[in-house]
C-alpha cells in the first residue's frame, strides 16, 4: 500500500476517533531516502564524474573534486562548465543568411511549404546549411582544475555526492599526503565554490578553451589559443574580474579567494591561483555582462550553506519514492535510478531556457535543445511536485512565439509551429529530419495542462492561454480533410519513430493520438477562460483517424502495410506505444489491439536499436495495460540504452554517454506507475501485486 493512501486512511480513522489506528502509518525518511543512494566513487572512472548544479550552471568534477583532468575525461562523462546563457558564433565570413537554407516541398496539399533542411549540393545553400547548424554553439566556458597532477599521481580515492546538500567532498592521496575538497554550486547564481585542504598547498588554474563547434564533444579545442584572449580587468582585496573574448563574445568570471595569492596569468588564457594556508577557498561566478564595480562575490561558506538549504528544501517539498520495503532484488538499483534521476534532472533541466539531451555536461548537437524532448525531461517536474522547476522553463515559448508563428506561416498554416531543434533565439537549425517533425507541437499544451493541475489558478490559465490557442490552431490547420473518408489525416511529417519518411507516411498512430489529446485539452481551456469550444476543433476530434491496423496489429502508420516485415518500422522508437501510455486512452485506440502490439512489440523489438526513453515509454503503455510485470520488466531490461551509470546517467553509446530523456522518462513513468492516472482504481497500479513490491511514495500526482 503507498504511503498516500495509508495518509488517506488516517485522515479517515482521525475522523472517527480512531487515532490510534495511525500509529503505524510512518512517512518515508526522505534524508535516509536520498542519502543510501548518493554516488560513492573509490577508483578514477571517466564514465563516473560528478555535477553539482542549480538548472542554469552546472560544474562537473573528476575524483580531484575539480576538472583537474578534462582531456582525460573528453570521451567519459565530461567536465563541463556550462550555462543556459553561455552560446557562441564563429563568424560569418560568407555573410550567409538563414533563408538560404529554406528548400520548398510539396506534399499535395495545395502549396508549396518551405523547411528548414540540409543542402547536400555544393554552393551557399549549403554552406548556409552547415553554417547555421554549426551556429550559435554552446560553450564550455571554463575548466578550473589543480596544476602539476597526472591521474597515475592520485591515490585513495574517496568521493561522494551528498545530494541531501548538493555536496561533493573529495578525498584523495597524492604522494601520500592527503588532499580534501568541496565543491558545490550556489542555487542562485551561476557559481562554483570550492574548499581545499592540504598541506601540499596545490595552485589552482582556471583554463577557458576555444569551442570546437563539434556535434558531440566537450567543447574544447585546447589548440587555439591565438584565436581567443583572457585578461584580469580589475583586481581588489581577495577579489579578481577576468574577461574572456572570443570572436565576437565576451563573458567575465569573477574570482574571489581565502587564504591565497592574488591569480596570476598564466599564459594566453589561464589564471593560477596559489594558496597560502592549508585550507583555502575560492568562487568563481561566470556572468554575460561585466559585474557592477564593488559588488562582492560571495564566499565557500555561505554558497555551501545555500546550496544545503535549497537541496534540503528540494527534497523534502517534492515527491519521492521508497522501495526499501520491496524483496524483489531489482528493487534497490531502480530506487538508485529514481534518486539520482530526480537530482541530475534538477541540476541539468530546470532552467530559463529547454534543456539539451546531454543537458548542462557537454555538447550534443552543437549545444541545441530538441523541443520533442521537452516533455521526456520535464513532465516529471509537475508530478513530483516541482512544477515550479517546469515553470521556469515554459516561458521561454512566449519568448519564440513569433519565430514559430513565422514558421507556420511560410509552410501555409495558421497559428504558432514550434520548432524542433534550436537554441535560445528560438531559431530553426536546419535539419532534413527535424524540420518534419512534429510531435514537439503539442507538448507546449500537455506541459501547460499539468501546470494547471499542479496550481488550478486563473494566473495559469491567463499565461499560457493564447499559447495554448495558438498552437491548437496550428494542430487543427495541420489536419487534413478527407472527403472520400470522411475524416481527417496527419500527412506530411516524419513521425515520432523516425525511420518513417514524411513524402510517404500518413496517419501515425502517437501524433493521431495526440492530436486527439491536445485539441480536447485547449478547448477545456477555452472553458476555463469562459470562452465557447471551438467546433472546428472538436469536428477534428471527433473525425480524426482511428489507428491504422492490419492483422490485429497496430501498424507503424496506415502508409506502413510492412510494419512487422521490414526492419525499418520495427527500429528507432516504438512510438505507437505511446498512443496509450504517454497519453490517456481515446476512442481513437482498441486496446485490444493495443494489447496485442504490445505484446508483439515487446517479444520481437530491434531492442538494440532503441533509445533511452524508449523502456518507459514501453513501461507506460504496459502499465495502462495491466500488465505490471512487463512495466517492470521493461523498465529494467538490461540493454546498452538503458544502463544508468554510478553517477546515474543514461548511457546510449560511445557518443551520448549521458542522455537525460532517459531520465526523465524513468521518472514520468514511476509516477504512472505510483499514483495511477485519471480514474484509475488500482493501487501502484505499475507494479506486481504478488507481494514482492511494497513501494511507498508521497507527493506525486496523477498522470491525465
Amino acid at each position: 500500500m503507498s504511503t498516500k493512501s495509508l495518509l488517506n486512511c488516517c485522515a479517515v480513522a482521525a475522523g472517527a476517533g480512531l487515532l490510534a489506528a495511525c500509529a503505524q502509518v510512518q512517512a518515508i525518511d526522505r534524508q535516509a531516502l536520498v542519502e543510501r543512494n548518493n554516488p560513492h566513487i573509490t577508483e578514477l572512472d571517466t564514465l563516473a564524474s560528478l555535477t553539482v548544479g542549480n538548472g542554469e550552471f552546472a560544474f562537473t568534477v573528476d575524483v580531484t573534486g575539480l576538472q583537474t583532468f578534462p582531456e582525460l575525461y573528453r570521451n567519459g562523462v565530461p567536465l563541463g562548465t556550462q550555462s543556459q546563457w553561455g552560446w557562441h558564433s564563429f563568424p560569418n565570413t560568407k555573410g550567409l543568411e538563414r533563408q538560404e537554407y529554406l528548400r520548398e516541398c510539396d506534399f499535395g496539399r495545395g502549396k508549396t511549404e518551405l523547411y528548414a533542411a540540409q543542402f547536400k549540393e555544393e554552393g551557399r545553400q549549403k554552406d548556409a546549411s552547415n553554417y547555421f547548424r554549426v551556429n550559435p554553439h554552446r560553450l564550455h566556458l571554463g575548466a578550473i582544475g589543480f596544476e602539476g597532477l597526472s591521474p597515475e599521481g592520485i591515490e585513495a580515492i574517496d568521493q561522494k555526492l551528498d545530494m541531501w546538500n548538493g555536496l561533493i567532498t573529495s578525498d584523495f592521496a597524492v604522494g601520500g599526503t592527503p588532499v580534501k575538497v568541496k565543491t558545490t554550486v550556489d542555487p542562485e547564481k551561476d557559481m562554483v565554490a570550492a574548499d581545499i585542504t592540504s598541506s601540499l598547498r596545490l595552485p589552482v588554474t582556471l583554463r577557458f578553451p576555444y569551442p570546437t563547434g563539434g556535434h558531440a564533444d566537450d567543447a574544447c579545442d585546447w589548440t587555439k589559443d591565438d584565436l581567443h584572449s583572457t585578461e584580469i580587468v580589475s583586481m581588489e582585496a581577495n577579489q579578481a574580474v577576468l574577461a574572456h573574448s572570443l570572436d565576437s563574445t565576451t563573458y567575465y568570471v569573477t574570482i574571489a579567494w581565502q587564504g591565497a595569492e592574488a591569480p596570476v596569468m598564466k599564459g594566453r588564457n589561464a589564471v593560477s591561483i596559489t594558496p597560502s594556508q592549508d585550507n583555502w577557498s575560492f568562487t568563481a561566478t561566470f556572468t554575460p555582462g561585466k559585474p557592477e564595480a564593488g559588488a562582492k562575490a560571495a564566499d565557500f561558506a555561505s554558497a555551501e550553506k545555500a546550496a544545503s538549504d535549497y537541496w534540503q528544501g528540494f527534497w523534502k517539498k517534492g515527491g519521492v519514492v521508497d522501495f526499501s520495503e520491496c524483496t524483489d532484488p531489482r528493487a534497490a538499483e531502480l530506487e538508485r535510478r529514481v534518486v539520482l534521476s530526480q537530482y541530475l534532472l534538477a541540476v541539468q533541466c530546470a532552467g530559463s531556457t529547454p534543456p539539451q539531451e546531454t543537458g548542462l555536461t557537454y555538447n550534443s548537437w552543437f549545444g541545441k535543445f530538441h523541443m520533442e524532448m521537452i516533455w521526456w525531461h520535464q513532465a516529471q517536474f509537475a508530478l513530483y511536485g516541482h512544477e515550479d522547476l517546469l515553470g521556469r522553463t515554459l516561458p521561454w515559448y512566449d519568448k519564440v512565439q513569433e519565430v514559430g508563428r513565422e514558421i507556420a506561416r511560410r509552410q501555409g498554416f495558421e497559428g504558432i509551429r514550434w520548432m524542433k531543434m534550436t537554441d535560445p533565439s528560438g531559431q530553426e537549425a536546419p535539419s532534413n529530419v527535424g524540420s518534419f517533425l512534429i510531435w514537439q507541437q503539442p507538448h507546449l499544451i500537455y506541459l501547460a495542462e499539468l501546470l494547471y493541475r499542479a496550481n488550478p489558478s486563473d494566473s495559469i490559465l491567463d499565461q499560457y492561454y493564447p499559447l495554448v490557442q495558438e498552437t491548437a490552431k496550428f494542430m487543427a490547420s495541420f489536419a487534413e480533410y478527407d472527403g472520400l473518408g470522411s475524416r481527417y489525416i496527419l500527412r506530411g511529417a516524419i513521425p515520432a519513430q523516425e525511420t518513417l519518411r514524411a513524402a510517404e507516411t500518413v496517419n501515425p498512430p502517437f501524433e493521431l493520438s495526440y492530436w486527439h489529446y491536445a485539441l480536447n485539452t485547449a478547448n477545456k481551456w477555452r472553458e476555463r477562460k469562459g470562452e465557447g469550444r471551438n467546433l472546428d476543433w472538436d469536428e477534428i476530434t471527433d473525425k480524426l483517424s482511428p489507428l491504422a491496423a492490419k492483422d490485429s496489429l497496430y501498424l507503424a502508420a496506415e502508409t506502413a502495410l510492412d510494419t512487422y516485415k521490414d526492419i525499418r518500422f520495427t527500429s528507432d522508437h516504438m512510438a505507437v506505444l505511446a498512443a496509450l501510455g504517454v497519453l490517456p486512452k481515446c476512442n481513437l485506440v482498441r486496446e485490444d489491439i493495443m494489447h496485442n502490439t504490445f505484446d508483439w512489440i515487446y517479444d520481437n523489438w530491434n531492442w538494440g536499436k532503441t533509445w533511452g526513453w524508449d523502456y518507459p515509454t514501453t513501461a507506460m503503455c504496459a502499465t495502462r495495460l495491466g500488465q505490471p510485470e512487463k512495466a517492470i520488466n521493461a523498465l529494467l531490461m538490461d540493454k546498452r540504452t538503458n544502463t544508468y551509470l554510478p553517477n546515474g546517467h543514461n548511457y546510449q553509446d560511445k557518443r551520448l554517454r549521458c542522455y537525460l530523456p532517459g531520465n526523465g522518462g524513468l521518472l514520468t513513468t514511476v509516477a504512472l506507475m505510483t499514483a495511477g492516472w485519471d480514474g484509475c482504481e488500482v493501487e501502484n497500479p505499475g507494479f506486481p501485486k504478488d507481494g514482492t513490491w511494497n513501494v511507498k511514495w508521497e507527493g506525486i500526482k496523477p498522470m491525465p
